[in-house]
């Protein structure tokens, strides 16, 4: 039986096909705030929030690029050693240092302290490409499939995502196509009942038909946006790497040319394992965007620079906290300038 959540106490859901959904379509409304507590703005939710990443890489590179120390090679070493301890990964590593070096040598330096200026420019100039905000206006609905690891945060995101884009004005539903985890489906639907959006599920069945019969939901109701759930899976559970591969071609069945955005959701805390994450779905599925979550949690958040040299994909999101306002899109020198000491 397919379930159909709302906000408020409903009468419980009639049988439905995935043809004929049994639930009443909802307009779905903001959230009220959790608190009428004033709030820190964003730049400084995510500069407390990168703290972790800060003192390991910030507070390393202070002490690196000191007021009267020279560059020479030792100086480098050094760096070096210091960028890939905080999971910067080795060719993002050797790039930023190539681009340093070239830039001592063109401008004559000989400061440490003229360094650190010419890193964050550098970081920001691999970061830039990432940079790369989602729209979903150009299709109605436009279907998003949501990846990742077990644990990485997906379904959490979702309902974090829900409420991004309730405050754009767009109208949203959500496919609980994870079938597997005993609690997954319970979990969205709380969500959904924060958010006051309809929630569609199925207690026994494929990750396919739930998210199938979801978005004939929302093409009957004119819903602007489905954020379609995945079960969590390792890259090298090739069974469950093939099933996810037919639930896109179930999507593409549905609505040819859809998903319109498939979103990999990446925990920040595994740093450069992160790479191979999105290495392996994306060969599996051709992903489009990225979201890191947790990088409040982690002193890892250099991992994004590995990203950027091994596999540039857009990062559309990045979450630095607990709260729905928490989720908010890259911006490559805002991520830099909260990871760097002031």
């Amino acid at each position: 039986m397919f379930s159909f959540f709302k906000s408020k106490p409903a009468p419980a859901p009639e049988p439905s096909t995935p043809e004929q959904p049994a639930a009443q379509a909802v307009t779905p409304t903001p959230a009220e705030p959790a608190s009428a507590q004033p709030r820190l703005g964003w730049a400084q939710r995510l500069k407390q929030g990168l703290a972790k990443t800060r003192d390991r890489l910030g507070g390393q590179l202070s002490g690196l690029f000191g007021v009267g120390r020279k560059i020479d090679a030792e100086l480098f070493e050094e760096l070096e050693t210091i960028l890939i301890t905080a999971d910067v990964g080795v060719d993002a590593t050797q790039s930023l240092l190539d681009t340093l070096q070239k830039k001592v040598r063109r401008e004559n330096l000989t400061e440490a302290s003229d360094l650190q200026a010419a890193l964050k420019e550098a970081l920001v100039d691999l970061l830039a490409p990432l940079q790369a905000p989602l729209d979903v206006t150009p299709h109605k609905p436009f279907i998003l499939m949501l990846a990742g690891v077990n644990g990485a945060g997906k379904t959490t995101t979702i309902g974090k995502l829900a409420k991004l884009y309730q405050t754009q004005g767009l109208s949203v539903l959500l496919a609980a196509g994870d079938t597997f985890r005993a609690a997954a489906r319970e979990q969205l639907q709380v969500w959904g009942e924060r958010n006051n959006v309809t929630v569609i599920s199925q207690e026994k069945g494929e990750s396919a038909a739930v998210i199938f019969d979801a978005i004939q939901a929302a093409r009957a109701r004119g819903i602007d946006v489905v954020l379609a759930d995945t079960a969590g899976r390792l890259p090298t559970q090739l069974h469950l790497m093939e099933e996810i591969r037919k639930v896109k071609r179930v999507i593409e069945k549905a609505i040819p040319g859809a998903p319109h955005e498939v979103l990999l959701v990446l925990d920040a805390n595994t740093g450069q394992n992160a790479v191979a994450q999105v290495r392996a779905f994306d060969d599996a599925l051709g992903v489009t965007g990225l979201v890191l979550t947790k990088l409040d949690g982690t002193a890892k958040g250099g991992a994004i620079a590995a990203i950027a040299k091994a596999r540039p994909i857009p990062v559309r999101y990045i979450g630095v906290g607990e709260t729905v306002d928490d989720l908010r899109p890259f911006d490559a020198r805002e991520f830099v300038d909260a990871i760097f000491p002031a």
